[in-house]
């Protein structure tokens, strides 16, 4: 028999915390809700057109909101994905007639 012999120590182990199926519900269509609005906010665009109609500079004033939305986020569920819908937005809203034109 060993002469000293530790005494073994249980450690308390966290449960891990179990969401109800009514919360993972909500966090879902707050993370739909979430991707909505960067898709929307991410295709505003501001245009800039001369008196002919011709586009002189467009600048991606919603995307840079949207970025700016998704940095500052209290719920970060992913980044990535975010960056991913806000720049595929900002290339499909770039050719639609969506945002604001301004004639100089």
């Amino acid at each position: 028999m060993p002469k000293n012999k530790k005494a073994t120590k249980k450690k308390s182990v966290n449960k891990p915390i179990t969401r109800s199926s009514s919360s993972n519900k909500s966090l879902d269509s707050i993370y739909i809700l979430k991707l909505t609005v960067y898709l929307i906010l991410g295709s505003q665009w501001v245009h800039f057109v001369n008196q002919a109609g011709k586009p002189t500079i467009s600048l991606p004033l919603g995307a840079i909101a949207a970025i700016l939305l998704a940095t500052h986020d209290r719920l970060k569920i992913d980044r990535k994905i975010e960056y991913a819908v806000i720049l595929v937005s900002m290339f499909i809203g770039y050719f639609l007639p969506a945002g604001l034109t301004v004639v100089i």
